[in-house]
């Protein structure tokens, strides 16, 4: 976990470094321009600007969660075993395939919203289908309980 601050602090270092050499650049190659502020190109700078304040706030928040967790983890660790972690990860149904489905449905509707209006419908009731399908695929059949 403390890698992962530092490279999060590291990129947020890059994209601010990246922010200030972008709009100097911008400055010197453009003196064509009257005023200072018709030389910058905005939406670049603050692209980067706000990038390295993402990073930031990652890299903030992932030290806090690090902090708060009391120590390492034991996926942190060279030594740790596959046994010293939590054996309760969830449950998940590796045959099921309501997710391709559902991710058909996404597509479908997505497709929709880009292309013709006519299959945002048919995306939408795929997508309940799916969905009652996916949470209702234990009560039913083989893996029934």
């Amino acid at each position: 976990m403390k890698t992962n601050i530092n490279l999060w602090w590291v990129l947020t270092g890059f994209f601010f470094l990246v922010f200030v050499m972008y709009t100097v650049w911008n400055l010197l190659a453009h003196t064509d321009q009257d005023m200072w502020y018709h030389r910058i190109e905005w939406v670049g700078s603050t692209a980067l600007l706000f990038t390295g304040f993402m990073g930031a706030m990652i890299a903030f928040y992932v030290a806090r969660v690090h902090k708060a967790q009391g120590g390492e983890l034991p996926e942190d660790r060279l030594t740790a075993d596959i046994d010293d972690g939590d054996p309760e990860l969830g449950e998940f149904s590796p045959w099921s395939w309501w997710p391709l489905v559902l991710a058909f449905a996404a597509a479908i509707f997505i497709i929709g919203l880009a292309v013709g209006q006519f299959l945002l419908p048919i995306g939408f009731a795929i997508f309940v289908v799916a969905i009652v399908g996916w949470v209702y695929e234990y009560y039913r059949g083989y893996f029934a309980r």
